[in-house]
């Protein structure tokens, strides 16, 4: 059995039923009134009446409802719609009047009215023609209640699935902006320190190129094993840092001094995939890079009232006398746009003279864990003082 004739069998089941509540409903008016009147004739004369009066409705409503889908009333022909129906209820009246007489005349229901065909059809008319055409309309009133109840959920699923594919679209444009911002701080260190590379080719110093080029591959080999991911655990990104740093004291030797502290508990910690990287490599270019002295950076991570700080500290010139005024490199400006895109304004990059020599730049996070404290490695480095670490 096909599903279409599986619906249409169990569509005039419920409409039967409907029906015979119908009809029992009023079954149950005329035995009041018989109970009253003590009008002599057989009960079961007056149940039979009304199951063959809705057994006929029954077998006229899918026309009915088939003529309302046809020729549906709508606003721009619903005049001439509704003299159609009009004419249609009339010609559904006579037909069920008709077969009705038809079938009790046989039955000798009510025999002292029902003498023949036309005795019985003149009085079921007299009684029952108005109300024939109050069930054609009533019929398809419940099927338009039906359609605009369809239509109304058809619309909200509709727009359920427009909002759902509007914010799958976001989600993909949040990520194609994230996943730009990256692919911008990313080229821009290669760039930094492809050129470092080439000075030292320029100055001969061959086996210093080569080791930066091997700590290079190194860092970009773990980079990658990331790569679509836009955060990272406070751990990963201290290997990053190592190996970033690794490549920074082949250039600058002994001048570079870098202490990185973070508490064991915060390593599970979620962070933006190379979110440090920029801002050491700032603090080395503006801290470090314009002087013969030696030089200290100071990396933190701890966890201040429910969130995540990380400070990165230098003691070279500062910014300017107003830090909020400081034009703001790729690095800076890049980590605080991607900031704003992974968190909203749950996150921050602020920026600050420190009281002597130097700059601090602090980024508060939210806290959240991205892994099992069981699965951490105890990481605590101190201090990177020479090329082997």
């Amino acid at each position: 059995m096909s599903n279409r004739l599986k619906t249409g069998l169990r569509n005039l089941t419920w409409i039967f039923l409907a029906w015979i509540g119908v009809g029992l409903f009023l079954f149950s008016q005329d035995m009041a009134r018989k109970l009253v009147s003590g009008e002599p004739t057989p009960w079961w004369h007056y149940l039979t009446s009304w199951m063959v009066g809705i057994s006929l409705w029954t077998l006229l409503t899918p026309p009915i409802l088939w003529l309302g889908r046809r020729f549906a009333i709508e606003r721009k022909y619903w005049l001439r719609r509704i003299l159609l129906h009009l004419a249609l209820s009339v010609l559904v009246a006579l037909t069920q009047l008709s077969l009705e007489s038809m079938i009790l005349w046989r039955l000798g229901m009510f025999p002292t009215l029902m003498t023949g065909f036309a005795p019985t059809f003149f009085f079921l008319a007299l009684i029952g023609f108005h109300q024939g055409i109050l069930t054609y309309f009533t019929i398809l009133g419940i099927q338009a209640g039906f359609r605009y109840y369809n239509g109304y959920r058809e619309r909200q699923q509709q727009a359920l699935r427009l909002e759902l594919h509007a914010s799958e679209l976001e989600t993909q444009l949040a990520r194609a902006r994230l996943n730009a911002l990256k692919m911008q701080l990313q080229p821009h260190f290669l760039f930094n320190t492809l050129n470092a590379i080439m000075v030292l080719v320029r100055q001969q110093k061959g086996r210093q190129a080569e080791e930066m080029l091997a700590r290079l591959g190194d860092l970009l080999r773990c980079v990658l094993e990331d790569v679509e991911a836009q955060e990272v655990s406070l751990r990963r990104e201290l290997e990053y840092l190592r190996l970033y740093l690794s490549i920074e004291q082949v250039r600058f030797a002994d001048r570079l001094r870098v202490e990185i502290a973070a508490d064991p508990a915060v390593l599970c910690a979620a962070v933006p995939q190379m979110g440090l990287q920029p801002i050491v490599e700032n603090a080395i270019r503006h801290g470090l890079a314009k002087h013969e002295a030696a030089g200290l950076i100071e990396i933190r991570a701890a966890r201040v009232e429910g969130r995540l700080e990380l400070t990165v500290s230098d003691d070279g010139p500062g910014f300017r006398a107003d830090p909020a005024a400081e034009p703001a490199g790729i690095g800076l400006a890049n980590t605080r746009a991607r900031l704003r895109q992974l968190y909203g304004h749950d996150a921050a990059l602020t920026i600050r003279n420190r009281e002597r020599a130097g700059a601090v730049v602090t980024i508060s996070l939210p806290f959240r864990a991205l892994e099992s404290p069981a699965e951490l490695e105890v990481v605590e480095i101190h201090a990177v003082r020479d090329s082997d670490r």
